[in-house]
């Protein structure tokens, strides 16, 4: 029995090549974006899983209530070491600190081989801890000599090809060196833990001393702190406990501003409130396109094969003249259905490796569809082959298993034998409905981003370049920027800690005037020279800018900080003294607001002051006419102010636009997904336009007799879809302003959804439905009408 069904199969794909090609190729597309995505959200939430006992792991975060409520991965320094001696909750606890971009030394024979890298100070626990196993090395003693190093097999090819990495020297910001003794197995692609060289935790104490203090109100999101608490030992009792352990080591006013709580291993990868790039609410939206997806790949499926039904029709009547029941003919429809899909399946599979290359790069992973070592995704195919054979195959087989023989081979075939015309409707309305949703969305993403990126930050941000400061003493930026300003492509420049627009930004307290208590709000302090405020194109609203100095003399304040004091004007600030995170000085000016974050962020408090410190990176204004030439002399002068620093260069409107990195990737997605879906769609409803010109076939005919013309049959079927567009657009435009609306929260500064959105959705998708509505129905229009009249 299963033998003949599958050669009827067989028969009736080379009957009908291009309705097996339709619903190969559009099941297959749903099948492959269901397979990207689930790849997608198995590799998020699979980060750090691999540790073991990792459901025991911790990180300890900060939540600053000063104000608005900040949330902050890292602690005070001596955190660790009080939590350590204070209780007996945790098995193993360990500080680590990520220094990025550190500037790292090799020596070979042909000389110095000077690298950049991100680099770990950690406590020797931390190996503990976590499952990062040393291939060489001994795993006892493992960073607890101070001027040792661990790397990784990576680095260890990358510094030390065809010699033993084991006993070779690094060299450290070129300060200190470091003996490597050990080299870490490469770390898994799916880890937060990123760094390739470990070093000793005590070494930080020489390379930035002003990291490990004794002070418990510095706080940074690079010193973090990791434990591993004990069996039975929950989270809820740690995070009870923290209030007291405030009140222990900050005063009395300022303990329920410092409050500490623990983070969860597994929560570490997807909290957008510690800065995750990509967030639980987006693996969620992403989940529900691919069930959409999936869900307009089976719509499609149904409309095609119940269109098909007709022309099947005396196929099926002959067989049940010669004995054949409903249910061998209704397995005989799912057996069709259970080929369709596995060809499906394969090509899905191949359109998911052909795809793979973009996805990992949109979203720089590693992932692989590989069916044979990954047996979650294996099972998750299976189950959603299973899923869209019934679910796909189910009605169309009672439609065709369902159909009376008389009528069948007369021809006669009503709208009951044939399904019902409603479902199929209600079908294509939830289909387009959902592309609707998806268009919607991709509108009002783009207009966000267009506004994000075109909107003025209230700061110049063109043709500006970056370089980081390897060496900040004053008379050394003093000599340099007398040099750079002699490059003719040199416009203008500045030294600073950072430009305006950052999202890693300091909160300090502040203390104004006499006023006895400190402010109840947080403050930014940007440390700067006295052109950086004229370089950026910020106004002064009241007072004057700072002047020239070495040192925290005066500071700049911005309009957002005279409001949160309370002040009546500008002017009332002017003269006042002010504490800020520390340093004393004189309000010298009011600044304009600008966007020191991304949109995401309102504009909150900022002070501008001096501190050569402070001064990291330098801001050139380019000539973009000559900017080849003017590079060159740039970076020729900077290799001769500083010859043991790796030159490094990148522009501010590239930093800018990763602000929106994880906004512009889901756009990206919403996109093609988008299209996807559309494309889907149409091939659903040229089956069931199919199913309608079939069904009017001779009433066609009979009108084009009486003198009917092309443009009113036309227009027969363009109404009734029109008004299946409409009801979609109905159901959709709700839920997409709610969705969208919920999507914009999380921007301070944003667009309004208006009428132009909707309206603009609606234009699409009804010119989507004309294209792909005229085309079948002009060319049933313009068929012989004598050839439908004949077996009248």
């Amino acid at each position: 029995m299963f033998k003949n069904y599958l050669l009827t199969a067989f028969r009736n794909f080379k009957r009908n090549k291009l309705y097996t090609t339709i619903n190969v190729f559009g099941l297959g597309l749903g099948i492959a974006c269901a397979a990207l995505i689930f790849s997608l959200i198995k590799y998020n939430l699979t980060f750090d899983n691999f540790h073991p006992k990792s459901g025991r792991i911790f990180r300890i975060t900060t939540e600053l209530n000063i104000g608005e409520k900040k949330y902050i991965k890292g602690v005070p320094s001596p955190l660790a070491a009080a939590f350590r001696s204070d209780y007996p909750y945790a098995e193993k606890i360990a500080s680590v600190y990520n220094s990025t971009q550190q500037l790292v030394s090799v020596k070979d024979a042909s000389g110095d081989k000077k690298f950049e890298e991100d680099v770990a100070f950690a406590e020797p626990s931390f190996f503990e801890l976590f499952d990062f196993p040393l291939v060489k090395g001994n795993q006892r003693t493992i960073l607890t000599d101070p001027r040792s190093a661990i790397i990784t097999e990576k680095l260890a090819r990358k510094y030390f090809a065809g010699s033993d990495p084991i006993g070779q020297t690094i060299r450290v910001a070129n300060t200190l060196d470091f003996t490597v003794t050990g080299i870490l197995k490469d770390l898994p692609v799916n880890t937060d833990f990123t760094q390739q060289i470990y070093l000793p935790f005590v070494s930080l104490k020489v390379l930035q001393p002003w990291v490990v203090t004794s002070e418990w109100r510095n706080v940074n999101n690079d010193m973090q702190c990791f434990l591993r608490l004990k069996p039975g030992v929950s989270s809820a009792d740690v995070n009870k406990i923290f209030p007291s352990f405030s009140l222990k080591y900050y005063a009395n006013k300022d303990a329920k501003e410092w409050q500490f709580q623990l983070q969860p291993l597994a929560d570490i990868h997807l909290n957008t409130d510690y800065g995750a790039f990509f967030g639980k609410d987006s693996l969620i939206a992403l989940g529900c396109i691919g069930l959409f997806l999936v869900l307009a790949a089976c719509i499609n499926f149904i409309n095609l094969a119940t269109a098909q039904a007709i022309s099947r029709s005396k196929e099926i009547g002959v067989r049940k003249v010669l004995g054949s029941t409903r249910p061998q003919l209704f397995w005989q429809f799912i057996v069709e259905t259970a080929l369709i899909s596995i060809l499906a399946l394969v090509a899905a599979l191949v359109i998911s490796e052909m795809a793979m290359p973009a996805v990992n790069q949109l979203f720089n992973t590693q992932i692989q569809i590989d069916l044979i070592n990954d047996p979650y995704l294996l099972i998750f195919l299976m189950v959603l082959l299973v899923f869209m054979i019934f679910s796909s195959g189910f009605y169309p087989g009672l439609v065709l298993a369902g159909i009376q023989p008389v009528l069948a081979l007369k021809g006669k075939i009503s709208h009951s034998s044939s399904g019902s015309v409603s479902l199929r409707k209600g079908l294509v309305i939830t289909q387009f409905a959902i592309s609707q949703l998806l268009i919607i969305g991709t509108i009002v993403i783009v207009n966000q981003m267009n506004y994000a990126q075109q909107a003025s930050m209230g700061f110049a941000k063109n043709g500006i370049m970056m370089l980081p400061v390897p060496d900040n003493q004053p008379a050394k930026i003093r000599t340099v920027k007398e040099q750079l300003l002699k490059i003719a492509g040199v416009n203008d420049l500045t030294f600073c800690y950072a430009p305006p627009a950052q999202e890693r930004a300091s909160a300090s307290r502040i203390k104004f005037g006499s006023r006895p208590e400190n402010e109840k709000f947080s403050i930014s302090c940007r440390y700067a020279d006295n052109s950086y405020a004229s370089f950026f194109g910020i106004g002064i609203l009241a007072g004057r800018n700072i002047k020239p100095a070495d040192t925290v003399k005066e500071f700049l304040i911005n309009a957002a900080t005279v409001k949160m004091l309370g002040l009546k004007s500008n002017e009332d600030a002017l003269g006042k003294t002010a504490v800020i995170n520390g340093y004393t000085g004189t309000i010298v000016g009011v600044m304009k607001d600008f966007h020191n974050k991304s949109f995401h962020s309102a504009i909150e408090p900022l002070a501008l002051t001096s501190f050569h410190v402070w001064y990291g990176q330098c801001a050139l204004k380019i000539d973009m006419q000559n900017m080849k030439s003017t590079l060159s002399q740039v970076e020729s002068v900077w290799k001769q102010a500083f010859p043991n620093s790796l030159y490094k260069q990148d522009f501010l409107d590239d930093r800018i636009a990763k602000l929106y990195e994880t906004d512009n990737v889901m756009m990206k997605l919403i996109q093609i997904f988008t299209f996807i879906a559309v494309f889907i769609g149409c091939l659903s409803l040229y089956g069931l336009v199919s199913f309608m010109a079939a069904q009017k076939r001779k009433e066609v005919a009979v009108r084009k007799v009486l003198g009917a013309s092309v443009e009113s049959i036309v227009f027969l079927f363009g109404k009734e879809f029109g008004r299946l567009m409409l009801i979609a657009f109905m159901i959709a435009a709700p839920f997409g302003w709610w969705v969208m609306h919920r999507w914009l929260d999380n921007f301070a500064y944003r667009i309004d959804i208006g009428g132009g959105v909707f309206l603009l959705a609606l234009v699409i998708t009804f010119s989507i439905v004309a294209l792909t509505v005229g085309y079948k129905s002009v060319r049933t229009a313009l068929a012989d009408p004598a050839r439908s009249l004949k077996s009248e």
